[in-house]
C-alpha cells in the first residue's frame, strides 16, 4: 500500500519504499562490435535504454513512493536528442504513475548539452541545482532529500561538506555523486570519506559515480547501487538498482534489484595438463553453462581464457581460428543461437612441461620470458597509447581515415599488452 499523509501521526510513521539508481549512460557508445558481424549489435546497444524501461516497470508494478537517480543519466555531450527525449519519456511514466524522482548531474551529465537543455516532466520530478546543494521536501511524505548536481565535468571540492544540516523529524537522502576516496578505475571527484558522510546526520546516502554495487556503511547507509546497465567487459556481474524500505524513520531493508538486460561475464578456464582437446571443450561448456545460468535468461556477453600447461595446447596453436569456432559451437550447444555472445577468446596455454623447464634455463631467453611474465600492461599503456598517437601523427591520411576514436585511445590498451604477453610467452615456450 502506497504511504498517504492520513497515516504520518507524529512520531508514527508508515512504512514507504524507494529505488535508489545511477549511472544510466544512456546510449553510452559501445566500441568494437563492427569487428564481429555476429555481435548482437541492436540488443547490447539498446540495453542501457531497456534496464531504465525495467526500473520504471518495477517502480510502477511494486508502487514505491519515489525514485532518486545519483548521477550520470547520459554519458557525456551527446547531441541527439532522441537520447533525452527517451529519458523524459520514462520520467513522465513515473510521474503518472504519482511516483516522483529526484536526481543530481554528475560528471558525463554535466559536459551534456542535452542535459543543461531538457525539462524535467510535470512538477515530480527534479534535478538538483549545481550551483549550490538545495534541499527537496517530497509532498505528503516526512523525506528530505539534499543533494548538489555537478556544473563542470571535474568537480574536485568535497562539496559534501556545505550540504543542508538534516531536517528533525524527517527522513533525510544526501544524494552525492562520488568516489567517495580514491577507487581504481573511478576518478576522484567531490572527494569525501566514509567517516565524514557519516557524522553528517542523514539516514541514507544514495551514492552514485562507482559501477560496482557496494554497502560502504550501514548506520547510517552509505550505498552505491552500481550502474544500471553492464557496458563492457569490464563491467560484470549483475546490475541494477537499491529498493529500500523504511519504518518508523529507519531503514528496515536496502534489497539490490537487478535490472540489466545484457550480463558481461569473463570465463576462465584452467586445463589440467592432461587435458586433450576434448576435456578442454568439455570444461569450457561447463564453465560457460555455469555463466549462463547464473545470467538468468539474459544475453550473456562472455570472455572466455584459456591457460595451462595442458595436452591440448598442441591442437589449438596449430589452428587458433579452429578452436576458437569450436568453442563457439559449444556456445550454441548451451543456449542457442542469440543467447549467448563470444566478445574475445584467448589463449595462453602451453605444452605441457614446457614452463618448468624454461624455468631451469639460465640464458637470455629465460631472462625474456621473467621480463615478460612480471611485465604490468597497465603501467606501460600509457607509452603504449603516446607511441601509437606519435605513429598517427606521422600518418596524417591515415588518422583522418580512421578518426579520432582510433585504436590507440578506444581499446584497453593493457588488455591489449597482457594478450601480447601471453601471446610471446606460450611461442617461447615453443
Amino acid at each position: 500500500m502506497r504511504y498517504s499523509v492520513a497515516e504520518w501521526h507524529g512520531d508514527c510513521v508508515a512504512t514507504f519504499r524507494f529505488l535508489h539508481c545511477a549511472d544510466l549512460h544512456l546510449d553510452s557508445p559501445l566500441r568494437g562490435l563492427e569487428a564481429d558481424p555476429d555481435a548482437p549489435a541492436d540488443a547490447i546497444r539498446g540495453a542501457t535504454r531497456q534496464a531504465l524501461i525495467n526500473l520504471v516497470d518495477y517502480a510502477i508494478a511494486r508502487r514505491v513512493d519515489f525514485v532518486v537517480a545519483a548521477g550520470d543519466l547520459y554519458d557525456g555531450d551527446w547531441q541527439d536528442w532522441r537520447t533525452g527525449q527517451f529519458l523524459i519519456g520514462q520520467i513522465a511514466r513515473l510521474s503518472n504513475a504519482g511516483i516522483p524522482l529526484i536526481g543530481i548531474r554528475g560528471n558525463h551529465d554535466a559536459e551534456s548539452v542535452i542535459t543543461r537543455r531538457l525539462r524535467m516532466p510535470g512538477d515530480s520530478a527534479r534535478l538538483l541545482d549545481h550551483r549550490r546543494a538545495e534541499t527537496y521536501r517530497l509532498p505528503g511524505l516526512p523525506v528530505s532529500i539534499h543533494g548538489q548536481s555537478f556544473a563542470t565535468r571535474a568537480v574536485t571540492d568535497n562539496i559534501a561538506l556545505a550540504y543542508p544540516a538534516p531536517d528533525p523529524d524527517r527522513f533525510n537522502i544526501g544524494l552525492l555523486h562520488s568516489s567517495v576516496g580514491e577507487r581504481e578505475l573511478h576518478d576522484n571527484y567531490a572527494p569525501c570519506s566514509v567517516a565524514q558522510l557519516s557524522g553528517h546526520g542523514y539516514d541514507y546516502w544514495a551514492l552514485g559515480h562507482v559501477h560496482a554495487q557496494e554497502v560502504l556503511a550501514r548506520d547510517p547507509w552509505i550505498v552505491f547501487p552500481g550502474n544500471l546497465q553492464g557496458r563492457h567487459i569490464n563491467e560484470t556481474g549483475a546490475k541494477g538498482a537499491m529498493l529500500v524500505t523504511v519504518t518508523d524513520g529507519h531503514v528496515g531493508d536496502a534489497l539490490f534489484v537487478p535490472f540489466d538486460t545484457v550480463r558481461w561475464a569473463r570465463v576462465d578456464v584452467r586445463l589440467a595438463e592432461d587435458a586433450g582437446e576434448d576435456a578442454a571443450l568439455t570444461q569450457v561448456r561447463t564453465e560457460l553453462a555455469t555463466a549462463y545460468e547464473q545470467a538468468e535468461g539474459r544475453l550473456l556477453a562472455a570472455r572466455i581464457a584459456l591457460s595451462g600447461a595442458c595436452a591440448a595446447h598442441e591442437t589449438f596453436s596449430g589452428d587458433l581460428g579452429a578452436a576458437r569456432e569450436k568453442i563457439r559451437t559449444e556456445a550454441l550447444s548451451i543456449a542457442g543461437p542469440g543467447m549467448i555472445w563470444i566478445e574475445r577468446i584467448d589463449f595462453s596455454t602451453t605444452r605441457p612441461g614446457s614452463r618448468e623447464a624454461m624455468d631451469d634455463r639460465q640464458d637470455a631467453i629465460a631472462a625474456l620470458i621473467r621480463a615478460l611474465r612480471a611485465a604490468d600492461g597497465n603501467d606501460i599503456a600509457a607509452e603504449v597509447r603516446t607511441y601509437a598517437g606519435a605513429m598517427l601523427d606521422k600518418a596524417s591520411p591515415l588518422r583522418q581515415a580512421i578518426g579520432p576514436e582510433h585504436a590507440a585511445q578506444s581499446q584497453d590498451v593493457g588488455d591489449l599488452v597482457h594478450r601480447a604477453r601471453d601471446l610471446l610467452l606460450g611461442m617461447l615456450g615453443e
